[in-house]
């Protein structure tokens, strides 16, 4: 592994941005029904996870790269290769049950995080439909999470 590209302060300020711009992105999408703001800045199609906060049990939206295998949902909890990993993941490893909308609907899927075997396996699928999660991978030390989603 790499040691990490920002720092602690850079990090925050980043995480504080990407919060913002996700919150409204979510909104758009989800009011629309997926025909407004449904790609990625870089024309990547999104989907948007609405989980439970781990502690305080409201829901939360939140935007990420609509990556897949086979139809089924495929969350990786990059945050742009920030130190730490982001919010939403503890949301999921507390409350594996999700919604999921895309652009065809929405669906109820059960989250489970993937070993580091499976996700060796699954990471080359996983740049595929959005090469930046190698940059993103090669500037942390931490082992970037991935949840495999099972429909319910």
């Amino acid at each position: 592994m790499t040691s990490e590209k920002y720092s602690p302060k850079q990090a925050n300020t980043a995480k504080r941005i990407i919060k913002y711009f996700a919150k409204f992105q979510a909104s758009i999408f989800l009011l629309s029904k997926g025909k407004l703001w449904n790609k990625w800045p870089g024309g990547f199609p999104i989907m948007v996870v609405q989980t439970k906060g781990a502690k305080t049990q409201k829901i939360r939206n939140i935007p990420l790269i609509y990556v897949h295998q086979d139809g089924m949902p495929i969350l990786v909890a990059s945050l742009g290769g920030m130190p730490k990993n982001p919010s939403w993941y503890f949301n999921v490893k507390a409350n594996p049950n999700l919604r999921i909308s895309t652009t065809d609907g929405t669906e109820k899927y059960f989250a489970e995080e993937v070993s580091k075997e499976k996700k060796d396996e699954l990471w080359p699928l996983i740049c595929s439909f959005y090469p930046d999660y190698e940059t993103y991978q090669s500037n942390t030390a931490r082992e970037i999470p991935v949840f495999l989603c099972k429909k319910i």
